[in-house]
């Protein structure tokens, strides 16, 4: 179990979480860079939230971090570049606020039609002003939503609730997958010259910052109001002003700002503006499953399991037809390595049946790190195998196919002198190990394995079998594939337990056997 060093506030469940898998959890707060520096050391996790820096010295002063956890989504104070080169797993929480802040979004859209706060601050300053606040129904207008993210799909989906036009811009999302939504996709100058209201969920970057600005506002049909709970930058704020100033744009609702926190903008004058300090989080149920969501990440990269969340792993969306076989990519990966004795020079991974066009990278990653277990002195995870693979030189190629002549799926390893194969089978889809060195086989892969290759003939089984219940080790399963050619054979066995020393030298003598090769978790 590991030290879990927590240096920003975090909700309790989160805590708990940690503390119940048998982590210690140790919390200081308000750290200064360099206290910060001096709890590092010895920790195998880092729980942090915005205000937290994570830099290059910090890694390497904590030589035994496998995992840095943000309970949010931004990772700017983390230098993500950093932490991979030293094989230090970085992770976030992407999904925690998501509907807090289409719900923000949808509530400051909401507050932008029908004037809410300016009403209600009218109203208790002793002001009835019906006709001033006067505002527009959302049925039948056109909402343009700018990024058809994850939160951007949860805005889309509310607005059409109310009987909303959709429309939208994002380079990455299909027209297939926008048709089904509801959405009709345009270029941004279409979206914003067509729509009534504009709704930002875009990442800020340099490709983003300002893009909403004076041109594109420019563009605007007359009247549009906009809001923005994204990200700062990414809408102009003196820009959005002189439009608003102008009649080209009626409103906006802003939950974020370019430079925060702050007091000052030219927007907070404006009447037809609805503001907020970056509240889109700011739920007490988002705030609990960041705390939750971070924890189970931690506690997953700590046991060396795959982490769905983790942003500098080189494949992080893993399709339902995909996560099944994780596990028997490693499994097979470890076998290999185990027959070859060794990492070979190259290795060869074909992916047949639906698997090929399913996204098949977080499967290589789980390949090698089966590969890299094997004999390693260091915790080999999800993110520094790759990093081991090009540091030892090893050359992997992947192919697919999306023909599979006997399986539905079937992933196949070459490598050195052997080649395994597996897939998935029976009603619980359960893993089998299918081929071992070009011998058709089948049995499930398991913590103790025997591969032999003896002579194709009678009482081989029994020579193995004999020797195996001498040394008090119980056979779970057992297949064996003869050679093309009929000369020789292969027996797979899964085992009870290790077999003892004393055996396999026993084994390797026997008459008619020429090779032996154990297998070990």
């Amino acid at each position: 179990m590991g030290r879990v060093l927590v240096t920003e506030k975090l909700a309790q469940p989160g805590l708990d979480l940690m503390a119940e898998a048998g982590h210690q959890v140790d919390v200081q707060l308000g750290l200064s860079p360099e206290e910060l520096v001096s709890a590092i050391v010895g920790a195998q996790a880092l729980v942090i939230r915005s205000a937290t820096t994570v830099t290059a010295e910090v890694l390497a002063v904590g030589t035994d971090l496998v995992v840095v956890g943000r309970a949010g989504i931004g990772l700017d104070n983390v230098d993500v570049a950093a932490a991979t080169e030293r094989g230090v797993m970085v992770v976030n929480a992407p999904q925690s606020n998501i509907l807090s802040a289409a719900e923000q979004a949808m509530a400051l859209l909401l507050a932008q039609a029908r004037n809410i706060p300016q009403a209600h601050a009218a109203l208790v300053a002793g002001k009835w002003e019906r006709s001033k606040w006067e505002g527009v129904e959302l049925y039948g207008k056109t909402l343009g939503v700018v990024g058809l993210g994850r939160v951007g799909a949860l805005v889309a989906q509310r607005a059409l609730a109310f009987g909303m036009r959709l429309v939208a811009y994002d380079p990455f999302v299909s027209h297939d997958r926008a048709k089904h939504m509801g959405v009709e996709l345009m270029d941004l100058e279409e979206v914003m010259a067509t729509s009534d209201f504009v709704t930002v969920h875009l990442p800020k970057n340099a490709e983003t910052l300002g893009l909403i600005g004076k041109d594109m506002l420019a563009m605007a049909k007359p009247g549009v109001r906009i809001i923005n709970t994204a990200r700062g930058g990414i809408v102009d704020e003196e820009a959005l002003a002189e439009a608003i100033r102008s009649g080209t744009v009626q409103g906006a609702g802003l939950d974020v700002f370019a430079k925060e926190p702050t007091t000052e903008s030219p927007l907070f004058e404006l009447p037809s503006v609805v503001v907020a300090p970056h509240l889109g989080a700011s739920t007490a149920e988002a705030q609990d499953k960041a705390g939750v969501t971070i924890a189970e990440q931690v506690i997953l990269a700590l046991n060396g399991d795959f982490v769905p969340f983790a942003v500098n792993v080189a494949a992080t969306d893993v399709s339902e037809t995909v996560r099944p076989f994780m596990g028997l990519a490693e499994q097979l990966g470890r076998i290999l390595a185990c027959l070859n004795d060794g990492l070979p020079d190259t290795l060869e991974i074909e992916y047949q049946g639906g698997l090929a066009g399913a996204g098949t990278g977080i499967l290589t990653l789980s390949v090698l790190k089966g590969v890299f277990a094997v004999g390693s002195t260091e915790p080999v995870s999800y993110v520094n195998a790759p990093h081991l693979a090009a540091e030892r030189g090893l050359e992997v190629r992947e192919t697919s196919t999306v023909t599979a002549h006997d399986y539905v799926n079937l992933i196949t390893l070459r490598g050195g002198d052997h080649s395994v194969a597996g897939t998935l089978t029976g009603p619980r889809t359960e893993p089998h190990l299918v081929m071992v060195d070009d011998h058709a086989v089948e049995v499930p892969p398991a913590p103790h394995m025997v591969v032999v290759r003896n002579d194709d003939r009678a009482g081989m089984i029994g020579v193995v079998g004999t020797i195996l219940g001498d040394a008090e080790v119980s056979i779970s399963s057992m297949a064996v594939g003869p050679s093309a050619t009929g000369n020789t054979a292969l027996m797979v066995l899964s085992t009870d337990h290790a077999v003892p020393d004393a055996a396999l030298a026993r084994m390797r003598k026997a008459p008619g056997i020429s090779d032996v090769h154990t297998v070990q978790s």
